[in-house]
């Protein structure tokens, strides 16, 4: 029975409620406001018109009193109950954030202290038939952590490491404070009789020629000794065929079952193939019974971790079904601040827009929550890999205090159990870069004490899941490895030289450094960078036009304002104006620089992954920081708030690409000429190389024959760079690159840094067809440099943007939504950089 919908919500001063009054279930709550479950306070207030939408402008601020207070939830059922069935019945919260009492017909029947994990409880002799009152108190935090001890290291906040909560709710460097509470999952009540299934664990043993085995073991509760348990574990296919089944007895609360799929249908990335997905069913049984039953789906696959190549050297590489991936994605933040009131559609157009962008990894972050069901659903669906770090982020963390550990353990063990059987999840990480920012902390005299929170990482994650998990690999945080937990030559790494300016190379105990220069932070320094896996870089891009318009007040929209400025929650501001400095040159004016920072984040995006994939024999996998924004903010992100996304993504199709065509490019030298392939088959065909002066001249073209081999990175050869101009300067041709004997898009190139390019005037010619949903972009006198379309709105899709037109030249966007619906073209604005306005 599910009792997500509407509740009764009430907020009290912390005293000032007798809870067993409060409770009672014939409180008259009718004064009481009503609020969305799941939800939360913050989404529930707005929706009633009580605070201003925090979003926009400063009224976050505006919001700290909801901290302060005491929030009640009161909701009636009825509910139907038998006499002598010898049901048992279930209370079970999904999400409650984060301290909550919890009262069943006037009956407090636990207490929870976890945001983080789903809590149940028996609820059999409290519950009656007809009406029922739940009632559920949230204390404010305050009371909960202001006597602990605050530790000498703690990102953004030094309350939040006794508080098993979402850490990005205190604040971080691309979001607002906005401490949540509040029902954030589902709740239901369950009903089972004699016994129930407690859990599954599925997951494929092996896999050969034609058989795959699959190995399902179940646990299983009897609510009397002496009732015989029976369990029949079944795997169907797509079409709803029998793969394969087995049946029989429960040996105590467990048994294990082996099931053989004859010619299996395997689950691949999307890249790789079909993400084929079988639905295991298994049905418990109690005195010939039919008691209980679990439905997931399943992908039979294997997924392993290689830290060592074929020749013994060091690696950091995923083998999906025995084939070594590169890995291609972005870091995954919450999707809203308002965690609980974010909509699954939500989810559903992060993930297909990821698919979109070329990409097949998703890294979910340490400081954000166990994503909701949705999100690995749609990972298992669309054939996206997982890399699921522990909620661990950024802070020392008390593993001396049995309370807290024994509190880590539950979660731990709840999420394990509740993510494990996802095709999708490939890797559990125990931290975000704690081990090294401690070792840093240390080594520079900011911190003294020791490593609080070590025995998580070690010890306790690994513990469980050597009992829970054996089915894919544990590394122990992100970046971890070598002389230096940051070292590129073992594990992963996290290259914040570009923008935030780290110098390296750095061993274990020396004090870090920064160079807040041009420079220290500019992306060209991702060439020095011949990491094993890069699983966090990026740089900070505005968001588009509509999502600032939309949330900064009037007149307050201009290059330089103080909203502008608070849109970016990042320290040093200074480093986004040196990375354009360095690039475009800096901004004169806020179009200038919505421009300016989204052409540099994707053209640094792309010289970076560029490099590393053509290094794939040495690098596995690039992780941008990061996909979404939890607010419409200025950050890393490639996608906005509003789910619009910025020139770098439509840069990822291309540089994500399965088949990439690449120039490596010394200026002034040389241009080498690459040509990488992802995929599993091998191709012969031709590459091109043609040079065009501004004006769209063709200048040079030179071909040649390639054998490119399966899941490999192959140099076509290298040209001197006086020889491919044509007559001209280097910053006056545009390079592009073709293929021809397979699909790979068009690869093009400036040799020469956007500020140094004598951009001529361009002009451009808009066909709009609204009934049609396309938009014909021709160029005309000039090469038009990063051709725009905005339009005043919401998650709308473009099938490309931010692109480049050669005089005579024509792009037609298709236009759409998620939805289906047609989108409105009032307001549409095409633009260009070199175009006047």
């Amino acid at each position: 029975m599910e009792l997500t919908g509407l509740w009764r919500l009430q907020h009290f001063d912390v005293g000032q409620a007798k809870p067993l009054e409060v409770a009672a279930p014939g409180l008259d709550d009718r004064f009481w406001m009503t609020a969305r479950v799941p939800g939360d306070v913050h989404s529930a207030l707005i929706e009633r018109n009580i605070i201003e939408n925090p979003y926009f402008g400063h009224n976050d601020i505006k919001c700290r009193w909801i901290e302060q207070k005491e929030w009640w939830y009161r909701v009636q059922f009825d509910y139907d109950l038998e006499a002598g069935s010898g049901e048992k019945h279930e209370l079970i919260f999904e999400g409650l954030d984060t301290f909550a009492t919890i009262y069943v017909n006037g009956l407090e029947i636990g207490t929870t202290d976890n945001a983080l994990m789903g809590h149940s409880f028996d609820v059999t002799k409290v519950l009656r038939r007809g009406k029922n009152t739940i009632a559920v108190k949230f204390d404010p935090l305050h009371l909960h952590n202001r006597d602990k001890e605050q530790f000498q290291w703690s990102s953004y906040t030094k309350e939040r490491p006794w508080i098993r909560k979402a850490a990005m709710n205190f604040g971080w460097d691309w979001g607002p404070r906005l401490v949540t509470v509040g029902i954030w999952g589902k709740v239901r009540i369950e009903r089972k009789r004699l016994a129930k299934l407690n859990h599954v664990f599925a997951r494929t043993v092996s896999i050969g020629e034609k058989e795959a085995v699959v190995q399902v073991d179940v646990d299983a509760a009897a609510f009397r000794k002496e009732y015989k348990r029976e369990c029949e574990v079944r795997l169907v296919s797509a079409s709803g065929e029998t793969a394969a089944v087995e049946r029989g007895a429960m040996t105590g609360r467990t048994g294990s079952f082996t099931l053989k799929v004859a010619d299996p249908k395997l689950w691949w990335t999307h890249d790789l193939g079909e993400p084929y997905l079988y639905r295991l069913e298994v049905v418990l049984f109690a005195e010939g019974e039919e008691v209980d039953s679990y439905v997931h789906a399943f992908g039979i696959r294997t997924i392993e971790l290689q830290l060592k190549d074929e020749q013994g050297n060091n690696a950091f590489a995923f083998l999906l079904n025995g084939v070594k991936l590169f890995a291609k994605g972005a870091n995954w933040i919450p999707v809203d601040n308002m965690i609980g009131a974010a909509s699954d559609q939500r989810y559903r157009d992060l993930i297909s827009l990821s698919v979109d962008g070329s990409m097949n990894m998703l890294r979910v972050w340490a400081g954000g929550i166990y994503e909701k069901d949705v999100f690995y659903d749609e990972c298992d669906k669309q054939g996206v890999l997982v890399w699921q770090d522990f909620a661990f982020a950024n802070a020392l963390f008390p593993d001396f205090n049995r309370n807290f550990m024994d509190n880590v353990r539950r979660e731990v063990e709840y999420n394990v159990k509740r993510l494990r059987n996802h095709a999708s999840l490939a890797l559990w990480c125990g931290n975000n870069e704690i081990d090294w920012l401690y070792d840093m902390k240390t080594s520079g005299g900011d911190i003294t004490c020791p490593f609080y929170g070590e025995g998580i990482y070690h010890e306790l994650i690994p513990e469980v899941l050597e009992e829970l998990d054996d089915s894919r690999a544990y590394w122990p945080s992100s970046p971890y490895g070598g002389n230096d937990a940051n070292d590129p030559d073992v594990g992963d790494r996290h290259n914040w030289q570009v923008w935030h300016g780290s110098v390296y190379p750095r061993k274990f105990g020396e004090a870090p450094l920064l160079d807040y220069s041009m420079k220290g932070v500019t992306f060209k320094n991702y060439k020095k960078d011949f990491t094993l896996f890069s699983s966090e870089f990026g740089m900070h891009a505005s968001a588009n036009r509509y999502t600032l318009e939309k949330n900064i007040p009037a007149g307050e929209f201009y290059w330089g304002s103080v909203e502008m400025a608070y849109r970016n929650k990042d320290t040093n501001h200074q480093k986004g104006i040196l990375l354009m400095e360095d690039y475009t040159g800096i901004p004169r004016d806020i179009e200038e620089y919505v421009n300016f920072s989204m052409l540099t984040q994707a053209e640094g995006l792309k010289f970076g992954i560029e490099h590393y994939r053509r290094n794939k024999k040495r690098t596995s996998g690039s992780l941008i920081w990061q996909l979404n924004d939890s607010w419409p903010g200025t950050s890393w992100s490639m996608i906005d708030y509003e789910l619009l996304p910025k020139a770098s993504f439509f840069y990822a199709k291309k540089f994500y690409h399965p088949m990439l065509l690449s120039l490596d490019i010394t200026p002034g030298e040389t241009v080498s000429i690459w040509v990488v392939n992802d995929k599993l088959e091998s191709y012969r065909g031709q590459v091109r190389l043609s040079v065009y002066d501004l004006f769209g001249a063709e200048v040079f073209a030179t071909s040649s024959a390639v054998d490119v081999p399966a899941n490999a990175a192959v140099n076509v050869g290298e040209l001197r760079e006086r020889d491919i101009l044509g007559g001209r300067k280097p910053e006056e041709v545009l390079v592009r690159l073709t293929a021809e004997g397979w699909d790979a898009p068009m690869n093009q190139y400036f040799l020469r840094d956007q500020k140094d390019l004598p951009m001529p005037a361009a002009k451009l010619q808009v066909e709009a067809d609204e009934a049609a949903q396309t938009v014909t972009v021709t160029a005309s006198e000039a090469v038009a440099r990063m051709v725009k379309l905005d339009l005043p709105k919401g998650n709308v899709r473009f099938s490309d943007n931010f692109f480049d037109l050669l005089p005579g030249e024509s792009m037609t966007v298709r236009i759409g939504s998620p939805d289906g619906k047609p989108v409105p073209f009032a307001g549409l604005r095409v633009s260009a950089i070199n175009v006047s306005k």
